[in-house]
């Protein structure tokens, strides 16, 4: 029974997954997805300015999850970015650091680790945006005003991590449920909006706003204020399978908004505009994310679990696409940003950060959404956040020289 069911899977996992290439096309071969460089620390901008420290608690906790990958050719099975045993002596070395010291931590990475520059299709620029943990208005129980349910995770929604069966999958995920022996599409924004989840006590609880709930999804966890009294916090449980549409970029297509016009404030403002094409504009984004609820952080200021499954750090956790790069990884990140009060102007954001989540629309080698954290600040910038930038890799100094060797 078991290896019929293998089987089946197996087959239907063929018919729904996304299909690779048989022979390259006609045209000037594409460049890899992403490439090595060597570097120095000197080629680093600002690496002597940053606040490393507060990067500590981060690489912290991601250390032990590399650490325990016995057996995996990696860091999350990429054998490129070296084996456990060659990231122990740094790991080891950095649980005896104290707290804060800036300095001992910058003279450790200097001599444990060496940067690699990072290419994404052949180019050392990328785009580079921001995420943060937003705060709605809702009910654990439905009450006039409180008629946005934001659900749990359906028992009949199957995920499948597709680079499990196919490397060339790997960081591709997709769901549905079983019908008749076959993975069917699970049902989209649409339908579960028109009551396909109806009736099955799937919801966690009732938002205000529909648009709140929206962008919620988005940004795949935050607070709910709770009607009742009190913080529900809720964060990432799946999602329905369908692929994620930007409405940024439907408004773009249809000559409503320009592309250096959009943000989330642009956003916000053009649905509370048009209130009657709203509806049908969230419904063109199909994808929908399922919740469920979390615990009360032990340090306040701490974000929800990331990707990785350990709590995102505020201007030092980075979404990056697990396709290409590992949760984990220590990396050194320069681009720019939206400063929080206006007129919002640029300001270079030169850090040491860690791979820590992932997310549906960040995809490339060269591609990162920074984790700002929660309140009125972090939305401001990660609402506008839109900006080229580029990234580090800082990795043993055994695995640096290799993938140097192979450039």
């Amino acid at each position: 029974m078991r290896k019929a069911a293998a089987l089946l899977l197996l087959s239907l996992l063929a018919a729904c997954a996304p299909q690779p290439q048989t022979k390259p096309p006609a045209e000037t071969p594409k460049a890899p997805a992403i490439a090595f460089l060597p570097a120095r620390f000197a080629d680093l901008p600002g690496w002597a300015e940053d606040r490393v420290e507060q990067a500590l608690p981060a690489l912290a906790a991601s250390c032990p999850r590399i650490l325990a990958q016995t057996g995996k050719a990696g860091p999350d099975g990429f054998a490129v970015y070296g084996k456990p045993e060659e990231w122990r002596p740094f790991c080891a070395a950095l649980a005896q650091l104290r707290p804060n010291d800036a300095a001992g931590l910058r003279r450790l990475i200097e001599a444990e680790l060496q940067p690699v520059a990072v290419l994404g299709d052949g180019k050392a620029e990328g785009l580079f945006t921001g995420y943060y943990e937003p705060s709605l208005k809702g009910s654990r129980t439905r009450r006039p005003g409180y008629d946005v349910p934001l659900y749990r995770l359906p028992p009949d929604l199957v995920q499948v991590d597709l680079g499990q069966f196919r490397p060339e999958w790997r960081g591709q995920r997709t769901a549905g449920r079983v019908e008749n022996g076959f993975l069917r599409p699970y049902d989209d924004r649409a339908g579960i909006e028109a009551g396909a989840l109806r009736g099955r006590n799937l919801e966690l609880a009732w938002a205000a706003d529909p648009v709140a709930a929206f962008f919620l999804q988005i940004q795949g966890s935050g607070r709910i204020e709770l009607a009742e009294g009190g913080i529900l916090r809720v964060g990432f449980a799946g999602q329905n399978g369908h692929v994620y549409t930007a409405i940024g970029r439907v408004l773009i297509d249809r000559g409503l908004m320009e592309r250096e016009a959009v943000s989330m404030p642009a956003l916000r403002a053009w649905l509370a505009a048009n209130p009657a094409a709203a509806p049908a504009l969230l419904r063109e984004n199909r994808a929908f994310i399922f919740f469920r609820e979390l615990p009360a952080p032990a340090n306040a200021d701490d974000g929800p679990p990331g990707a990785q499954g350990l709590a995102l750090r505020p201007g030092r956790s980075l979404a990056v696409d697990r396709s290409h790069v590992a949760m984990g990884l220590p990396l050194w990140l320069s681009a720019t940003y939206p400063t929080a009060q206006p007129p919002h102007t640029d300001a270079a954001f030169n850090r040491l950060m860690v791979a820590q989540d992932t997310g549906g629309a960040i995809r490339g080698g060269v591609r990162g959404d920074v984790f700002w954290g929660h309140g009125d600040e972090a939305e401001a910038i990660a609402g506008r956040m839109k900006h080229p930038g580029r990234y580090w890799f800082l990795l043993p100094k055994a695995v640096a020289a290799r993938l140097g060797a192979d450039s």
